[in-house]
């Protein structure tokens, strides 16, 4: 989820949740190393931020040790994570995110080089992977055994393959197998939590420790508060009515402009947002395209105005789909990639692409 788990949307999340481990959005490392200037400003942390939870992915050992190194010796983070599930093309062709458990020797050693640099600061390094990159060629249980020998103190699994993407349903049986196969560190549940009792469900049905959360808060910072009530063995709230979310949207809205500090920037990134926000609720489709149009503040206020706190979500609101829904998809790898597992030497990202898009933001 680059562009939205920033500091202002993590902000709002322990609004509600408080508590709760909130990851930043997924970073290259290579990129951390020659200090890029986008890379810079996407590790921004809040003030009063804790734990300052960082996500960071790549292909290459050494890369993955000097960016751990500098950002823990720097006094930047207080927890990483390392990403190994993410299916986007312009990460898997470099042989980073869901790439990477295909080859365990590869994996072993980017995982190694980053608890080792993360030690001497007493930083903990976890791992997120998908089941792998296909139906063919499953990783999870090898991923799973890797992580746990190399020092990773909890691990999570998105229930999907990565080509599957983000299309179906997730298989949360992969979760419990993957459970019942390590048992010495944590396992997390991740895919289809788009209401606090589906927290509940996973945890009941895979016997999994914790769940990781990303585009079911999209639009719905509220959902983590949600969460805490019903693991707490409390009832969940009551679906928002729009007033609630009008409200956490003009304030989401203010605040990204304080960290674009650029108004009409942080109104072209608030865009995506509004449509979240709205998700569910019967406004009607001229509102939807006027709010996907918004260029500024006084903007926003003027179209929030009009509309009745009152209304409610429709039934079934609360479950529509948010982000990416796309899939199944065609694996991007390098040449060769799966013919051999090496140590590393092979799979540098030394070239540096945007970062890409991941689902970066976990509680549990």
């Amino acid at each position: 989820m680059a562009g939205v788990t920033n500091a202002p949307f993590r902000a709002l999340c322990r609004r509600f949740g408080p508590g709760l481990v909130y990851v930043n959005e997924m970073v290259m490392a290579t990129a951390l190393v020659h200090g890029n200037d986008k890379t810079r400003r996407m590790t921004t942390f809040g003030p009063d931020e804790q734990p300052r939870s960082l996500q960071l992915y790549g292909s290459d050992p050494v890369m993955m040790a000097r960016a751990v190194d500098r950002v823990c010796g720097d006094g930047r983070v207080d927890h990483i994570d390392l990403n190994f599930g993410c299916p986007a093309a312009k990460v898997t062709r470099k042989g980073g995110g869901a790439a990477v458990p295909a080859r365990p020797r590869l994996l072993a050693a980017i995982v190694r080089a980053a608890v080792a640099a993360a030690a001497p600061f007493g930083v903990p390094v976890t791992a997120k992977f998908r089941m792998g990159l296909r139906d063919d060629l499953l990783t999870h249980l090898r991923a799973g055994e890797v992580c746990a020998g190399e020092g990773i103190v909890a691990i999570a699994l998105h229930a999907r393959t990565a080509e599957q993407h983000y299309a179906g349903d997730a298989r949360w049986a992969a979760i419990a197998e993957l459970k019942a196969h390590v048992s010495s560190i944590p396992v997390l549940g991740n895919g289809d939590i788009w209401e606090a009792t589906d927290a509940v469900a996973m945890m009941a049905q895979t016997g999994c420790d914790g769940v990781v959360v990303g585009r079911g808060c999209l639009g719905r910072p509220w959902l983590f508060g949600d969460l805490v009530e019903v693991l707490a063995g409390r009832p969940a709230p009551p679906p928002r009515r729009l007033g609630v979310a009008l409200e956490v949207m003009a304030d989401h809205a203010r605040a990204l402009v304080d960290h674009h500090a650029h108004e009409r920037r942080a109104m072209q990134d608030f865009r995506k947002h509004a449509s979240w926000y709205l998700t569910g609720y019967p406004v009607g489709s001229d509102v939807r395209r006027r709010f996907a149009q918004v260029t500024c503040l006084t903007e926003l206020d003027d179209l929030i105005a009009p509309l009745d706190p009152a209304v409610s979500v429709v039934a079934g609101g609360e479950r529509i789909r948010r982000g990416h829904t796309n899939g199944p998809i065609r694996v991007t790898l390098p040449d060769g990639f799966l013919d051999a597992d090496d140590d590393g030497d092979a799979a540098r990202d030394l070239t540096i692409p945007d970062d890409a898009d991941v689902l970066a933001l976990s509680g549990g």
